[in-house]
């Protein structure tokens, strides 16, 4: 079909524990919700047990744009599909030596495991020189020979990754036509159509990311593919990638490597959408799990996309994605006394199976989502993926045993002061995006969303002086939300690496112009309705002498020479508050972004205006005794009975499907035409 979509469409996004869905149709402006529990033997399956749950009819959708862990939790568990690596004479060893760092800082301790083992990674004879020049013609012989050893190893995937390809790729595109004679499928990644910048290191661990995952993906994506088409489903499949665009499944295994990060990447673009209809557009962003936080920062309603994440030590990945950073505390993390006498919480996660005390699966350690249930702060009725009741009195005489008789606590007060040290650990994790990058939280408003994040959103605001926060009408299925508002996106990047004072302007916008073209083109042949096209230019330059980049927001038009040098000084200043005058700098890379923004949609159709009460009281389902420095007696609401303009003073307890707010003694909210609650935080400075 070579329409456009514009009808009904379906955001699914894939978590570690649920599948959420949300299911929006243009015509009637109606939505539909579903969350049902992740199939992690097959994925697929709880894809379609979420449109079963939504009683959505696959053959009536228009679109459906899918968020997938497939990837991410392959590279992050190492479950990774063989693969082999092919590259130039000398350099076999550049992915173990890396940077010269170490997985810890102090002490002769820690190890490293590459990605592709050295028996697989092979050499032949070639070699480019960096200004692109041939001094070593490619040995076709020698690369025929590693081609054939690597499939009889049993590879599946293979790398061709050869020396300054960035800068004349014409090796690796001659190696890539025998590959394709010679390897019995097509998982071939060469490094410079995925990543075409300098720094071979970066560029070779990408590449190997890429063609680790590439058969797991393709696989995936081509199950789910065919189980949607048996239900009638004849348009294109759209997944999310780590850069907050999406791209259609029929080409996404070839750059696998950019659907890394995917799923958070989801939330972070559905509180840009969210934050820009309700005015907000400085946000960051706290998505809380069951084993941990995710945090981003938002500015002018545009999430931070960097080129340089390391999703883990040594796995620098120099593809786009939205800047997330990760911490490792969630509602399953584990509370423990340490042999020093001190509370820690986490990074240890009870996760979902056992799972916190409270699910009722066997589990025996304290845990932030135990500690909550104690104090009040959850309703043991309405908890989810329960399998038995557990006692609060048990929950009671674990935390009074294993936490409070070492600290010479009650149970509760050990209960509390765990809460205060996750709230003061997540705060870490949110200075990680905004003070380390010479932002002031103070700014910023607060975007809490996931399952248990509303409950830790006001306390972890006062922590930082931020003075408001914003929860979403569903929290619990942002992600959901963010693939249903998601854009099409495609970035590019070529490297000059040059002195800004002797680079060839003539070629930079040159560049420009045609990565402009391509991602056009790419847009275009989506069978996606665009309302907007944006075109984003920036460089990444640096200090001669420097390694690390920073990235250069341009404005539109032609940049001249002076203009990149005092955007980079300015950026620098702004970044880092020095001043280097005396030292030259240089255009490393130039990068374009080609956005086609989406139709609008109407978020206030997530909360059924027809539950709506007249009055506050009406929305009241009762009230219970909440720990805030002591018990309090403190009302409880059903969130969508909330009337259309509710007004909040704390302390209260908002409980809806997939989540439950906490709201302490001084905060203020109020609800907007969207169904958002903006919490006013008391005592925020």
């Amino acid at each position: 079909m070579s329409d456009k979509t514009s009808g009904a469409f379906a955001g699914i996004d894939v978590g570690g524990t649920f599948t959420d869905l949300i299911h929006y149709d243009s015509a009637t402006a109606r939505v539909r919700l579903a969350k049902v529990p992740t199939t992690l033997d097959n994925q697929a399956n709880g894809v379609l047990a979420a449109l079963d749950a939504a009683g959505v009819d696959a053959a009536a959708l228009d679109l459906i744009v899918h968020g997938t862990t497939t990837t991410t939790n392959a590279v992050l568990e190492r479950h990774l599909c063989k693969t082999g690596l092919i590259t130039t004479r000398g350099f076999r060893d550049v992915l173990e030596l890396g940077r010269r760092t170490r997985p810890q800082a102090y002490g002769m301790k820690g190890d490293f495991k590459p990605l592709i083992p050295r028996d697989l990674r092979l050499e032949v004879p070639e070699r480019m020189l960096a200004d692109g020049s041939e001094y070593l013609p490619l040995d076709e012989d020698a690369l025929r020979g590693a081609l054939r050893r690597l499939v009889g190893e049993g590879c599946e995937a293979l790398v061709i990754h050869f020396l300054h390809a960035y800068a004349n790729p014409a090796h690796e595109l001659r190696a890539g036509e025998i590959a394709r004679e010679e390897w019995p499928n097509g998982n071939i990644t060469l490094g410079h159509a995925l990543l075409s910048e300098s720094r071979e290191y970066e560029r070779g661990v990408t590449a190997a990311v890429n063609a680790s995952v590439q058969p797991l993906l393709r696989r995936y994506v081509e199950r789910l593919a065919d189980q949607l088409a048996d239900r009638g489903y004849d348009r294109d499949v759209l997944v999310m990638n780590g850069n907050g665009g999406m791209v259609s499944a029929r080409i996404v295994a070839e750059e696998a490597a950019k659907t890394v990060m995917s799923g958070p990447a989801s939330g972070v673009m559905a509180a840009a959408y969210t934050g820009r209809r309700a005015g907000i557009r400085d946000l960051l962003t706290y998505d809380m799990g069951g084993t941990s936080t995710d945090v981003a920062m938002i500015r002018g309603a545009d999430p931070a996309v960097s080129h340089e994440i390391e999703i883990e030590y040594a796995m620098p990945i120099h593809v786009p994605m939205v800047d997330v950073r990760t911490v490792g505390a969630g509602g399953g993390s584990i509370a423990r006394v340490a042999p020093s006498g001190l509370l820690q919480v986490g990074p240890d996660s009870a996760g979902s199976t056992p799972g916190p005390i409270c699910y009722g699966r066997g589990g025996a350690e304290p845990t932030i989502s135990d500690a909550n249930l104690l104090l009040g702060r959850m309703n043991p009725d309405r908890l989810n993926a329960v399998s038995d009741v557990v006692s609060m009195g048990r929950i009671e005489a674990i935390f009074a045993e294993k936490l409070g008789a070492p600290l010479g606590l009650s149970a509760h007060e050990a209960a509390a002061a765990v809460l205060r040290i996750a709230t003061a650990k997540m705060a870490d994790a949110v200075r990680m995006v905004s003070v380390s990058l010479g932002e002031d939280p103070r700014d910023f408003a607060l975007f809490a969303f996931g399952g248990a994040g509303p409950l830790h959103a006001v306390a972890i605001a006062r922590e930082l002086g931020v003075p408001r926060v914003l929860v979403p009408a569903r929290p619990g299925i942002t992600n959901a939300l963010g693939c249903a508002v998601a854009d099409l996106r495609h970035d590019y990047v070529n490297t000059v690496n040059t002195p800004l004072d002797s680079v060839d302007l003539d070629e930079v916008h040159a560049h420009f112009a045609r990565q402009e073209a391509d991602g056009r083109a790419a847009i275009d042949a989506e069978r996606v309705d665009i309302a907007e096209l944006r075109v984003v230019h920036s460089v990444d330059m640096q200090f001669i002498g420097q390694t690390h980049l920073l990235r250069v927001p341009l404005p539109h038009g032609t940049p001249t020479r002076q203009a990149l040098q005092a955007l980079f000084e300015e950026a620098y200043f702004r970044r880092f508050q020095v001043e280097l005058p005396e030292i030259r700098p240089a255009l490393v890379n130039v990068n374009c972004s080609v956005i086609g923004r989406r139709a609008e949609i109407d978020l206030s159709a997530l909360i059924d205006a027809g539950g709506r009460r007249e009055t506050l009281s009406d929305a009241q389902t009762g009230s219970r005794k909440v720990w805030f420095d002591g018990w309090m007696d403190t009302p409880v609401y059903w969130r969508d009975h909330l009337p259309a303009t509710a007004e909040l003073h704390g302390p209260a307890i908002v409980e809806q499907m997939d989540c439950t707010m906490v709201l302490e003694p001084g905060d203020f909210a109020t609800q907007d035409a969207d169904g958002n609650l903006i919490v006013t935080v008391g005592g925020a400075q």
